[in-house]
């Protein structure tokens, strides 16, 4: 009966769709007939299968409500995604959040945000009233284009398109290019927000192992092969969770590969400016041509005001605007306007600088604290906030996880990453929300007590 709930919930089964015989489904489930029959029974009883004498059992009802944490393989609550994001975007001020994906609040540009904000409030009436053209702000595309052309990649600003945020970019490269059921390769591990997305659009997320040169060649093939994916999502530059960074190499084969396919592939550059050296872009190689480039800049400006884009092909970036109107009719005239203005502010460079050398400090001091309680990163990142480690003895994150949440402290365990869930013993530290020396007392203790369990 919950397999069945769960299926129903999850839309895999719609409204009118035939249940499997009774004898199919004991021969799934390896259970009795009958016991399958007193199922059915009682979910026809509770109105939730209809019973067609002669012809079988079918869902009854209108279509469920979407429930994501009901997609895909159920576990437990703490390696959910969406679990972490909730932590910690809803928790008070005095919980610790190393497993968050944002700079600390007196990390980010404040002082040129406030700049921003008064010179704006003297702007033209229309950039404070206004709706904002289907592209979005020509200056900041402008702007966008001069800085892509920095990165190797050329992208003239009408094949620029202002969104939301970058999960808005993705979400409308996914409704522009995929259909319920099709399959959409993801590094294993990745961004877990990737996970909860592809599964609000029904599709099939297939894991391609990461190493520290960017995705596993050979796997990347062989899951092209088997799968005949409609889109690759990655991260170039400052890999999230591992900091790792794609090398020229492995750039060029994956492009190679995808070369023999009808794979699209989007890159999420979101963390351009925390990097010190600029790793290669998939989009530069390409030109654009297969590959979709997103960014934001929630990490570096403000997550408060929400402004991400989409760099590609001009035919793209024509159908793309048309979804935009039709799924938000406009984006935030009043955000890109501020965004442009504190970029283009005399104080960003330098204030990126500082970040950057702050971050630096941050992560030698962090895996300095790590290790002595016995926790090593898979690498140590040339830049960025990330730390991907693996725990002790193999401990569980999860358990440790929720351990240390009753302490006021979140963390972001390793499965809520990977979508073969073979990260069970990892954890995502973000170095710079990981300055309090009451994180590593209470993380020592929390695996003191799994290594209690463990040894029971």
């Amino acid at each position: 009966m919950a397999d069945i709930r769960s299926r129903i919930a999850s839309r895999a089964d719609l409204p009118g769709a035939r249940l499997r015989s009774v004898r199919a489904q004991a021969q799934a489930m390896q259970v009795s007939v009958s016991t399958v029959v007193e199922a059915y029974e009682r979910l026809a009883a509770e109105g939730v299968i209809v019973s067609r004498p002669g012809s079988g059992f079918y869902v009854a009802g209108p279509v469920a409500p979407l429930a994501l944490s009901r997609i895909g393989p159920k576990i437990d609550r703490e390696v959910d995604p969406l679990w972490i994001s909730r932590q910690s975007l809803e928790n008070e001020a005095d919980v610790l959040k190393p497993g968050c994906g944002w700079l600390p609040s007196d990390w980010l540009y404040e002082e040129g945000m406030r700049r921003a904000l008064r010179s704006q409030a003297r702007a033209d009436t229309l950039e404070l009233t206004d709706y904002a053209t289907p592209l979005g702000h020509p200056e900041l595309r402008r702007f966008l284009s001069r800085r892509l052309m920095g990165n190797g990649i050329e992208a003239p600003p009408e094949q620029i398109m202002l969104t939301d945020s970058g999960t808005q970019a993705i979400d409308l490269i996914c409704r522009y290019l995929l259909q319920p059921g099709d399959t959409v390769l993801v590094d294993d591990p990745c961004y877990f927000n990737f996970h909860a997305l592809l599964k609000a659009h029904r599709v099939k997320a297939v894991g391609v192992p990461y190493t520290p040169a960017g995705p596993d060649v050979e796997a990347f093939g062989a899951a092209l092969q088997e799968h005949a994916p409609r889109l690759y999502i990655t991260n170039s530059g400052l890999h999230n969770p591992t900091g790792a960074v794609l090398s020229p190499v492995t750039a060029h084969r994956i492009l190679k590969l995808a070369d023999s396919s009808d794979l699209v592939i989007v890159e999420d550059d979101i963390f351009a400016d925390l990097e010190v050296n600029p790793a290669p872009r998939l989009a530069a190689f390409d030109g654009l041509s297969r590959v979709i480039q997103i960014g934001s800049f929630s990490k570096t400006i403000s997550a408060s005001v929400r402004c991400g884009y989409i760099a590609a092909q001009a035919d793209r970036i024509d159908s793309l605007a048309d979804l935009k109107l039709a799924t938000s009719f406009s984006g935030s005239r009043l955000a890109a306007d501020l965004v442009l203005r504190a970029l283009t502010d005399s104080g960003y460079r330098k204030h990126m600088e500082a970040v950057r050398l702050r971050l630096a400090e941050q992560m030698a001091k962090t895996i300095t604290r790590l290790a002595t309680i016995g926790i090593k990163p898979w690498l140590v990142p040339q830049a960025g906030m990330f730390l991907w480690c693996r725990l002790p003895h193999g401990a569980d994150a999860a358990g440790v996880a929720r351990a240390c949440l009753e302490e006021k402290v979140v963390l972001a365990p390793g499965n809520a990453f990977s979508q073969s869930l073979s990260a069970r013993d990892f954890v995502r530290f973000n170095v710079a929300q990981s300055g309090d020396d009451r994180i590593f007392k209470v993380l020592a203790r929390a695996l003191q007590r799994r290594a209690g369990i463990v040894s029971v």
